[in-house]
């Protein structure tokens, strides 16, 4: 049996495809030989290009929620070739095992899920009581049974500047102007959306200090672009739902900072080691925080929150709606002056 290999079956959501990245590399530096290749569908299989330790990126080309027995069980057997001496799946559905199952990988490690015995022979548990982040419930994966948890290794994607240089003159970004980049969306819902008005305010506000700024999401923020774009008088380059995931990641390259809600590109922007303002809402910062040490969050603490819902279930989004822009302008100029700080690590 082959140890030269190693197969990950990672997230659906960019976040978390992101928070991955430290497993990714806690599994390289223990095991600097083994190859390690990715599954993942294509909303999130694009960033292993930017993470140097994926050698083969394979896609799970199965619309989402689709069970798709025989297309799983296709894909892992295609792969047996390869020997992997063990997997790691990382999403806790049981469709999501089968791929590493059908591979014939020898050590299958996951956490339980929905009842994956037999597929899973590697059977990883929670420590009880433990209200573990997200990053450590990855992290976890490349232990062995019992092993104290480490500080995890900060997420790091590696942007393409020659891409990003591109990019800025197709959308008529300066890059010898401070950037600003705003992300307005969130894709699990509007309770995580800090409002409109809000965020062409801080727009204004800073493209009155001379800064550019840059409206960036996907296709679904279109509409929420559009509408900061005209709030804030035509301040802002709106490129939302005009770029490829890993354009999106080469232009937030060229940031100087960054506001994000809690999303994908909060954990984009954080791996970029970007001076970051997290606006959270329904979300738990200490459950999916930016994992960067220029990255500040911003939240309410009602008693309401965190809800966790989609939609605020008492109709008034206070946890929003009440987080005035200045307050988050201050902490950005906070998140500025740390990272220009000579104390301060800026590798």
């Amino acid at each position: 049996m082959s140890a030269t290999r190693a197969l990950i079956v990672g997230p659906a959501w960019v976040g978390d495809m992101v928070m991955a990245h430290s497993l990714f590399q806690l599994l390289k530096a223990r095991h600097p030989d083994r190859a390690l290749d990715l599954i993942a569908p294509p909303a999130t299989l694009p960033l292993a290009a930017r993470m140097p330790e994926i050698a083969d990126a394979i896609v799970l080309a199965i619309p989402h929620g689709r069970f798709a027995l025989r297309e799983r069980l296709r894909l892992g057997r295609g792969l047996r070739e390869r020997h992997y001496a063990q997997a790691y799946i990382l999403p806790r559905s049981y469709k999501s095992a089968l791929p590493a199952w059908a591979s014939g990988a020898a050590r299958r490690t996951a956490y339980l899920g929905e009842a994956r015995y037999g597929l899973i022979n590697d059977v990883r548990r929670e420590p009880t009581g433990s209200k573990l982040k997200t990053v450590d419930r990855f992290l976890l994966l490349g232990l062995e049974p019992g092993e104290a948890l480490p500080t995890p290794p900060p997420p790091r994607l590696v942007a393409d500047r020659k891409a990003g240089q591109r990019g800025a003159e197709r959308f008529g970004i300066h890059t010898d102007i401070p950037l600003l980049v705003l992300c307005p969306g969130a894709e699990y819902g509007p309770a995580k959306r800090w409002p409109t008005r809000h965020f062409a305010r801080l727009a204004r506000r800073y493209h009155e200090r001379g800064w550019q700024v840059l409206l960036l999401g996907g296709p679904h923020d279109r509409d929420i672009a559009h509408a900061i774009r005209e709030l804030s008088q035509d301040t802002c380059i709106d490129v939302a739902g005009r770029t490829t995931l890993l354009e999106a990641v080469d232009l937030m390259a060229l940031a100087a900072a960054v506001v994000s809600n809690d999303s994908g590109l909060m954990h984009v922007a954080a791996s970029l080691h970007k001076p970051l303002v997290a606006v959270f809402g329904s979300s738990d910062p200490n459950h999916t925080p930016p994992l960067d040490d220029r990255a500040l969050t911003v939240t309410l603490g009602l008693p309401c929150s965190p809800c966790f819902a989609r939609t605020c279930p008492l109709g008034h989004l206070r946890c929003l709606e009440d987080l005035a822009p200045e307050r988050v302008e201050q902490a950005l100029d906070q998140a500025l002056r740390l990272a220009d700080s000579p104390h301060r690590d800026h590798t």
